[in-house]
């Protein structure tokens, strides 16, 4: 925590600062982001051979937690080295548990004997295994990124490879098994096959009548009863399509349903899902749906991991439904007695990397984090931190006209935070009380142009500007420009770049000047133009005034900044370089390395009129734009980093927050 590693590391920088400046230094002011973000999950039997919750937590390692489903309290808790979290976690007949992770796709099992065991790379070719389903005995099957293959793994023989399910899909997002059968869902365009466990023999099956698979993943697959349960969508809730097996075809579909799972089978054969916000029945026998009265809100309402306990509690007899969800909440219905409950669980938070910085119109510096996401603010005083509160994936942050408007992950989705009314976020620390208004407020979202990061945001002028990164199977970004006064998009146009992200923008009189990315959202979205762009857009009239290639040969323009002389100043791999805006041509160029790397932030402090960046993911540097003179001020991987008004400059090394001070006015 902040308040704890305030007087941590203090690095001396004499020889980095301006003459006639006080001495720089760095002050590590600990991780201001912490939180739990639970994937993969699964109801079995737990060390000495009780029924617990098995979920895995993302962090730096990730963890296998088991949790008692009566109390809410951890049973055990067991490293996963190597690997940063885990979709990918089920239970097999002989008793053991699996978890296939993401960071390095490795394969981890639990016995009881034998604690945790790293089994390594399944494929090396892989680092991310999506799903892992049970198969007979030990043996376990998984679905993988980026070559969209299918394994098994067995104790007694080891690893076999299926190969490639599909040559048009490079994700195998979800695996079933049941029969001999391995059933495997892939990216958009949805498709899912049929795959025979003995033989490897696959085929895919059809698709549900009407549905047209652009633009879906066949998120879910689970076998439960002789049923197959697909959902086509995405993480968030869509139509569930029920398959019966022995029939060979599509019987019933349950919208909206939510995922990730079903639960296992009751003794008639039906299982419980959260649909329409709800913990339902399904019967597949009868198609009938019957509520628990159970009531499941905010954003993301999946099961991490659904399943069946005795609690051994008076108002669940018998058997109860139990299970997780991401936020370490752990729930509970009784059939019998219509019992429910929510409990908080004592999964232990992990830190979480920054992904955003800014300054807040009240003067307190605030971080956004990756993934599970997390939303502080800070004492720049103190650097202690003020504030915690859950929020989403944080791509980008700005203040503007007295509020901080935040970019969120996925959905391409901005938000406006009013530090001087009270946090409510319904969507991501839901309450059954109704509480005041939204804050932060959800402005717009420009999913349905196909856009999924927000990766730059701007003040320009009365309106606040977005630049975007398209989803999976896209290329061209967005650039919005929001009027805060009318409450509406005043402009939002796709491809102003063809084929180009938009991730870094800068606003000076009346127009808008935009880096470029020629990647994509997803990394697995090849690119089709050779180099990024910076362009000038005319806020009043809506349209493009030039373009340039600022920096041949780099593939990103990550960020943008003025000087104190009107200078544009860029960043792009290992070289910076500064704009003559009304020559609309380069003028300076200062190179820090060869790199080409699409990592890169660059800020102006007007204290002490000096940039300050971040290079490569590799250093953080101070730069003279008068001179170009540049020095390396503290090596680390970092990726974000802020001028303060005050002059000190904040920066983040993967979740730990630094602070440099000692600037002086010049």
């Amino acid at each position: 925590m902040l308040t704890a590693a305030l007087a941590a590391v203090l690095v001396p920088l004499a020889a980095a600062a301006p003459a006639g400046a006080a001495e720089r230094r760095v002050e590590d002011l600990g991780v201001p982001l912490e939180d739990v973000l639970l994937l993969g999950g699964v109801a079995a039997p737990g060390p000495g051979g009780e029924t617990v919750l098995w979920g895995a937590s993302s962090g730096s390692p990730a963890h296998l937690n088991a949790v008692d489903p009566a109390t809410g309290a951890e049973v055990a808790r067991y490293d996963l080295p190597g690997a940063e979290g885990a979709w990918a976690v089920t239970a097999t007949g002989d008793g053991s548990v699996y978890a296939g992770t993401y960071g390095d796709g490795r394969l981890y099992r639990w016995t009881d004997q034998g604690g945790v065991q790293d089994l390594g790379r399944p494929l090396p070719s892989e680092n991310f295994i999506w799903a892992v389903a049970a198969g007979e005995g030990a043996t376990v099957y998984g679905g993988t990124y980026p070559g969209g293959r299918l394994f098994a793994y067995d104790p007694e023989t080891g690893v076999r490879d299926y190969g490639r399910l599909s040559p048009d899909h490079d994700y195998v997002r979800s695996v079933s098994y049941a029969g001999g059968k391995i059933y495997a869902g892939t990216e958009d365009p949805a498709a899912l096959f049929e795959i025979d466990a003995a033989s490897g023999t696959s085929r895919q099956l059809p698709l549900p009548d009407g549905l047209d698979p652009a633009g879906k993943w066949a998120y879910d697959v689970d076998v439960a009863a002789g049923h197959l349960y697909v959902r086509f969508g995405s993480a968030f809730p869509g139509p569930l399509h029920v398959w019966d097996i022995a029939a060979g075809r599509w019987t019933d579909t349950l919208d909206p349903a939510h995922g990730l799972d079903v639960s296992p089978p009751d003794a008639d054969g039906a299982v419980y899902l959260v649909k329409d916000a709800e913990l339902v029945r399904y019967d597949p026998k009868t198609k009938e749906t019957t509520g628990t009265g159970m009531p499941f809100t905010g954003r993301v309402a999946n099961t991490r991991g659904i399943g069946w306990a005795e609690l051994g509690l008076p108002d669940y007899p018998g058997k109860s439904v139990v299970g997780l969800l991401w936020r370490g909440l752990m729930f509970r219905y009784n059939p019998q007695t219509g019992a429910t409950s929510f409990v908080e669980t004592q999964v232990k938070g992990e830190p979480i990397d920054v992904t955003a910085l800014s300054e807040g119109p009240d003067g307190r510096m605030y971080a956004g984090g990756f993934l599970n996401g997390g939303f502080a603010a800070l004492d720049p005083k103190t650097g202690e931190r003020a504030e915690f509160h859950t929020f989403s994936q944080s791509e980008d942050m700005a203040t503007h006209d007295g509020k901080l408007y935040v970019g969120a992950y996925p959905d391409a989705r901005v938000y406006a935070y009013d530090p001087k009314l009270p946090w409510n976020s319904p969507e991501y620390s839901p309450s059954p009380v109704p509480g005041p208004a939204d804050n932060p407020a959800r402005l717009f979202d420009l999913s349905a142009d196909k856009q999924i990061r927000p990766r730059a945001l701007a003040s320009a002028g009365r309106y606040l500007a977005a630049g975007t990164m398209p989803d999976l199977g896209h290329l061209g970004g967005v650039l919005a420009v929001w009027d805060p006064e009318t409450g509406k998009l005043k402009h939002s146009q796709r491809d102003v770049i063809k084929d180009q992200s938009i991730v870094s923008l800068a606003y000076r009189d009346g127009v808008l000047y935009g880096g470029t990315s020629i990647y994509s959202g997803q990394s697995a979205t090849p690119p089709t133009q050779p180099e990024a762009k910076l362009f000038a857009w005319s806020v009043k009239d809506d349209r493009l005034l030039w373009e340039i290639v600022p920096a041949p040969g780099k593939p990103a323009v990550p960020a943008l900044a003025f000087d104190d002389r009107g200078r544009l100043w860029g960043i792009a791999g290992g070289e910076v370089f500064a704009v003559n805006t009304a020559a609309r041509k380069v003028v300076q160029r200062v190179t820090l390395s060869g790199s080409e790397s699409a990592s890169g932030q660059l800020s102006f402090n007007r204290r002490d009129r000096t940039l300050y960046g971040a290079h490569a993911g590799q250093y953080v540097f101070s730069l003279d734009p008068r001179t170009g003179r540049h020095t390396q001020l503290k090596q680390g991987p970092v990726h974000q980093l802020a001028v303060h008004g005050s002059g000190d400059v904040y920066f983040a090394e993967g979740p730990r927050l630094f602070r440099l001070t000692g600037q002086q006015t010049r």
